[in-house]
């Protein structure tokens, strides 16, 4: 894992539609661009975007604005834009809703009457909108190139070769054993095809806020659970749940049998996925430790995909809609040193002015994906809705749709 806590990419000047591809001064293939995830190593398969109207490229932000509110003033209730917690702010303010990606596509299928679902997030995230939302409902992602580098760090044919693995070394259910050999959890933050694996073996779908019902559901059904694309959110999930340390496996889909042994996967009761987001592990035990020698009274809180000795370390832990609602609920003159994504922390800070609100990591290092989604492409989609042509779609394929969404209901069904 690259360590990025000291430097973060001067592209980040740079326009998001300088990675758009074709282009002679584009890096051949996918490529996740400058941020936190600039290092991250983006399949060869993860989805590009074209090149939008170059008219889009060189307008101004004022003219940008002022398009964006004309053609959603013309969409009307026929339009839905969604905004993730995680976007700048030029994409924020025009969102009928913001949140995080669970929470969103819940509020755009709850809105039937929209024919436009305009998800301002990542590629994972517009899947599940796809899922969730009814047939008459189009699903666009202003930025195709906008993916998740912890998604993509869990492909289908690794995860299909490790669930055959697990079965030849662990076996298959037994009739009279009520636990089968395994169950499988996937977080949101994953493709829609490994929401539907989960879906068809028997799993469920898991939340940052909810991981730890979801979790304990897979352990009253299985001798363990194989829980991907986050091993971060797993080992605190584990270590939350009273496990011990000889009980936690990471399985790195780059080795024979993951890298592990038969003993050890025997013995353990979580197998974690080798994946992380790279946002959230920027953040460390010395910045927290710099927080508080410099604020003894601040409140440390972090999201839990950061890795455990900073979790232990704080005074929170919680997902980006527990992070909001803890700070918003804090008595005003409050301190607050926060660990996830610059934008939102940002938004907090600024939103809040009773309460002093920054980032634990002192380097300006946004989410490298979400940064792709510019106010260019959002006018674009938007005004391409206004002509009667649809961009930037994104379906899928019905036996997927359906078998995701069996893995999202049985998370809904879990108490907790």
């Amino acid at each position: 894992m690259t360590d990025l806590s000291q430097n973060c990419s001067a592209g980040l000047a740079e326009p998001p539609w300088s990675l758009d591809a074709p282009s002679a001064s584009s890096p051949p293939g996918p490529v996740y661009g400058p941020g936190a995830s600039q290092d991250d190593v983006a399949p060869p398969d993860a989805p590009v975007q074209g090149p939008i109207p170059s008219r889009y490229r060189r307008m101004s932000a004022a003219e940008l604005d002022d398009r964006i509110a004309t053609a959603r003033a013309r969409l009307g209730k026929r339009l839905v834009i969604l905004g993730h917690h995680y976007q700048r702010d030029g994409i924020v303010k025009f969102a009928d809703f913001r949140g995080d990606s669970f929470k969103l596509s819940q509020q755009a299928a709850a809105r039937g009457d929209a024919e436009y679902l305009v998800f301002c997030g990542v590629h994972f995230m517009a899947e599940s909108a796809d899922v969730l939302s009814a047939e008459h409902q189009v699903v666009i992602l202003p930025n195709l190139a906008a993916g998740c580098s912890m998604a993509d760090m869990a492909n289908k044919e690794d995860v299909l070769a490790c669930w055959s693995e697990l079965g030849r070394v662990l076996g298959q259910a037994r009739s009279d054993d009520p636990l089968v050999p395994v169950m499988p959890i996937t977080y949101m933050n994953s493709a829609a095809s490994l929401k539907a694996f989960c879906g068809r073996e028997g799993g469920a779908v898991c939340t940052s806020s909810n991981a730890r019902a979801v979790v304990e559901w897979g352990l009253a059904r299985a001798s363990r659970v194989l829980f991907f694309p986050d091993e971060h959110l797993g080992r605190n999930t584990a270590l939350d749940l009273g496990a011990r340390d000889d009980e936690i496996v990471v399985w790195d889909p780059a080795k024979p049998l993951g890298g592990l042994t038969t003993d050890a996967l025997e013995r353990a009761r979580f197998i974690l996925w080798r994946g992380w987001c790279s946002v959230h592990t920027r953040f460390t035990v010395e910045q927290v430790e710099r927080a508080r020698a410099e604020h003894p009274d601040v409140n440390v809180i972090v999201h839990p995909e950061c890795r455990h000795e900073v979790v232990a370390a704080a005074n929170f832990a919680g997902s980006t809609e527990q992070i909001v609602r803890v700070i918003r609920e804090a008595p005003g003159g409050t301190k607050w040193a926060v660990g996830t994504e610059i934008n939102l922390v940002r938004r907090l800070a600024d939103e809040m002015p009773d309460k002093s609100i920054w980032c634990l990591d002192p380097v300006v290092c946004p989410c490298s994906t979400m940064y792709r989604v510019h106010p260019a492409y959002l006018c674009w989609v938007l005004e391409s809705l206004v002509e009667g042509r649809v961009v930037n779609q994104v379906r899928v394929d019905p036996t997927t749709a359906h078998w995701a969404r069996i893995a999202l209901d049985r998370m809904l069904q879990i108490p907790g």
